[in-house]
């Protein structure tokens, strides 16, 4: 027998507990959950994967970590249930800004625009930077993802307390929480802390784990935080060819939150969203392309495709999942998965005026 992964019989062992009976019993106990029954199948994987782990009799600490973990999903998935139909923006910066700081009005500023513009400012609920955007946003427009720390860990005035206010032990997760539920991420200058989830973000970006987003840098005028960043990515990652130059792409370094605001909007402003259907990439625009629009892409956007062509379409059977998008065009294409710098720069290629038809032609 073969210990591929991949291979069909190792996949039937891991998943089958290797008890008879407890499997008819976990699919009773699903069927009389009242889960719909699209989802049963993966419920039941749910359920099997700790039989599973009972089975192996883990230690103590494996099954802490697995039960904290399930434990943590499932109470953010039905808080953030509360706030499913809001669009949201993370903000990343240092605790230890003080109030009298410019930093702290940019942020605060950043806050307000994002409230102005309908979108919620998710940041890790501390003080500094985070309540100076929660401050900017105000309680109804602000979520707070607090980390539990050996020492006290109080969340801002903004949110303490309140329904906005999550709390979560594990990092990973709460990372997880910060890209899953943002529609844009604007990072301020910060210390270990910022520099962590702006290198992780770009990774997970790049990398394709992550969908591509905006990824604003925001500092003073004339600050060199970011830019000093910047420069050495340029000069060392690279120079070296441990980036692509087109990674660059993936980041945006602005110096007000005016900026930034417009960046987001403008990214939005007809892409739409992106998802995977049947090995082909699918972009969904609010407005469909011009013939010369999309005569332009087949040429200068050949090299991502892993095989030629730029389709304009509409939704396949496979996204019928989601029905609310069923309105907008779709651009499909065979991405390669890995020159995510360059297809950032289709994104705001897409997003011109000029290359779109009017509502009249559409």
């Amino acid at each position: 027998m073969s210990d591929d992964p991949g291979d069909v019989d190792y996949l039937n062992r891991h998943l089958n507990t290797g008890a008879p009976g407890i499997q008819g019993r976990v699919d009773d106990l699903i069927r009389d959950s009242h889960g719909s029954q699209d989802m049963a199948e993966l419920y039941r994987e749910m359920v099997l994967a700790i039989v599973r782990m009972a089975q192996a009799e883990r230690n103590r600490w494996d099954a802490k970590i697995m039960l904290q973990t399930i434990r943590e999903l499932e109470a953010a998935f039905a808080r953030l249930e509360l706030f499913k139909r809001r669009r949201k923006v993370t903000v990343f910066g240092s605790a230890r800004t003080p109030v009298s700081h410019d930093l702290y009005v940019i942020a605060r500023e950043m806050g307000r625009l994002l409230a102005a513009n309908d979108f919620m400012t998710i940041t890790g609920a501390g003080a500094g930077i985070m309540a100076a955007a929660h401050e900017g946003a105000g309680l109804d427009n602000s979520l707070g993802f607090n980390i539990t720390l050996p020492f006290e860990q109080r969340s801002n005035d903004v949110v303490n307390g309140t329904e906005h206010d999550l709390s979560f032990k594990f990092f990973f997760l709460r990372k997880l929480f910060f890209v899953k539920e943002a529609e844009a991420l604007i990072l301020c200058p910060g210390g270990f802390g910022t520099l962590d989830e702006t290198l992780e973000l770009l990774t997970l970006i790049q990398t394709g784990k992550s969908p591509i987003v905006p990824v604003i840098l925001l500092d003073v005028p004339g600050g060199r935080y970011w830019e000093s960043l910047m420069a050495f990515f340029r000069e060392q990652l690279c120079a070296n060819g441990y980036i692509l130059e087109t990674d660059l792409n993936l980041m945006t370094l602005v110096d007000s939150p005016a900026d930034a605001m417009d960046h987001i909007l403008d990214f939005y402003s007809n892409y739409h969203s992106a998802r995977w259907v049947d090995g082909s990439y699918v972009m969904r625009l609010n407005r469909a392309l011009t013939e010369s629009a999309l005569a332009h892409l087949q040429d200068t956007y050949a090299d991502i495709c892993r095989t030629p062509g730029f389709i304009q379409t509409t939704p396949s059977g496979a996204e019928a999942d989601e029905p609310e998008l069923a309105n907008l065009v779709r651009l499909s294409f065979v991405f390669n998965g890995r020159n995510h710098g360059r297809l950032r720069g289709l994104i705001d290629w897409i997003n011109r005026p000029e290359n779109q038809q009017t509502r009249d032609t559409a």
